[in-house]
Parts: C-alpha cells; structure tokens; sequence
C-alpha cells in the first residue's frame, strides 16, 4: 500500500521525525565506552514512554525475523549493519554503532538511523564508510521530488556508493512509512532513473542507505534478527524519513541543532 498523508498528518509527521531525532541525539551523546546495549534499550523505552509515544519495533514480527522483536531500538556492532537486537554487551573504544530507531506518535510513524564510533579511537576507513552513507542519503533526498520517480532515489542513492567502491545489497532498502513503519514503495539503494512509482506531495519515504566494507553478502545471526556482512568486515548505516512537498523534500527526522 502507497499511502499519502494529508497536510495535517505531514505535521504530525514532523512532530514524530523531531522526537525520532531527539532520542537518537540522546542516545548517540550518552554512549561511552563501556555503555551496555540493554542500557540503550532501556534508555531509548524511557524516552518514547515519558513521549507518549509508542514502539515500532516491540511487537514486530515480519517474516525475515524471529519475532516479536521483543526491543525499542536496533543496536548494530562493527560488522552488525541491520536489526541488531540489543544483547548483553559493553562497547569497547573504537566500536562502529548503529543505531536505528522508529517510533510511532499521534497515528503517524517515523524512521531514523545513524553510525558513529565509540570512544576517541581513530579508524579512517570506519568514518569513511559512515561518511559515505550520509553522502549517499544526501544525493536521494535532493532527488526526491514530485514527478520523480523511485528509480531516480534509488539511482541516486546507489551512485554515491558504487563510486565509493562499495559492493550493494538490494536485498534491503528503503520503503514508505505513514501510519505503519515499512509501506509501498520499495526504495533499493541502487536502481534506474525513470523507474518505478511516481513521487507525490504528502509521500513519506524512509531512506536507508546501508554498506558493508568488502561484500555484498549477508548473513542471519543465531537469534534470528541481527544481519551480520558475510565476511565480518565493518558496517555501516544512515537513514533519515523525509516528506515530498510541492517543492521537493523535507527531512523530518535531523537532528534540531543541524537544521538549516
């Protein structure tokens, strides 16, 4: 299902991007060395609790998991890039996180992800990759836009990350979001200008470019949620949910001190 929001759910989308981005904040400048996992958790439930918000991820039981997620958030490690279940684990220096987080308030959800290294370790390729990935979700917002299509995101998105040297999996990408999480359209991170469905104003897209070092190949950890890169190389993932207006794309879900 394509769903296309209203002017008065596009504002509420706005006040659930604007919290999506706040906890990630939050969580991102309260992790130190040594953090547990759970603790994010535990922060992030604390935080869309006392919101009156509500979990996305809690109950969520899609075919390619083991569900219920049972979780408030997605905590991702090195080679860990998507749905990595929290787990009883303290983060050493030099750590690549990911954390991706959607969350539901007044019936509209939101989708936001980010990467970043724990600790003051130094490791060039890591923040190369991260950087890559912002890159790459920079280019699809510019082209998402009324009367592009999602083959021109996805076009986008994809050559930021294939001139980076990076192998693409299309297995997952990015999707629509409105009053669910994943929705219609598809959003591959890679694709063909001019293919695919049409973006209108009111369209919700999470998009979600995500890379793994050396390899394109993923693997299932054993508790049947955390997706791991074959080889064990390093990982990397940024999102953020942006409406189509009539003038192109609004970002609902960056952080307040770095809106322009």
């Amino acid at each position: 299902m394509v769903e296309i929001l209203t002017p008065t759910g596009v504002s509420r989308a706005r006040e659930t991007g604007a919290l999506v981005a706040r906890i990630l904040q939050a969580l991102k400048e309260r992790t130190e060395v040594g953090t547990n996992l759970l603790d994010i958790d535990r922060w992030t439930r604390d935080m869309i609790v006392e919101a009156g918000a509500q979990s996305c991820y809690v109950d969520y039981a899609p075919s390619f998991g083991r569900g219920p997620f049972g979780h408030y958030i997605c905590t991702s490690v090195n080679d860990a890039v998507l749905h990595g279940l929290p787990y009883d684990y303290r983060l050493a220096d030099g750590d690549l996180l990911s954390l991706d987080l959607a969350v539901s308030r007044n019936g509209i959800a939101a989708d936001s992800a980010i990467s970043f290294l724990v600790g003051d370790a130094t490791h060039p390729e890591s923040v190369a990759m991260i950087d890559t990935t912002r890159r790459a979700l920079s280019a699809g917002v510019a082209a998402a836009r009324p009367g592009a299509r999602v083959g021109d995101v996805s076009y986008a998105i994809g050559s930021v990350l294939s001139q980076a040297g990076y192998p693409i999996n299309t297995e997952f990408g990015g999707h629509g979001i409105g009053s669910t999480m994943h929705q219609d359209p598809h959003v591959s991170n890679t694709g063909r200008p001019g293919q695919g469905y049409e973006l209108r104003p009111g369209l919700l897209l999470a998009l979600e470019p995500w890379v793994m070092a050396d390899t394109a190949r993923l693997v299932t950890d054993a508790d049947g949620w955390t997706l791991r890169s074959a080889t064990g190389c390093r990982t990397a993932h940024s999102e953020h949910t942006i409406a189509i207006t009539l003038y192109g794309a609004e970002i609902l879900t960056l952080p307040k001190q770095v809106q322009v």
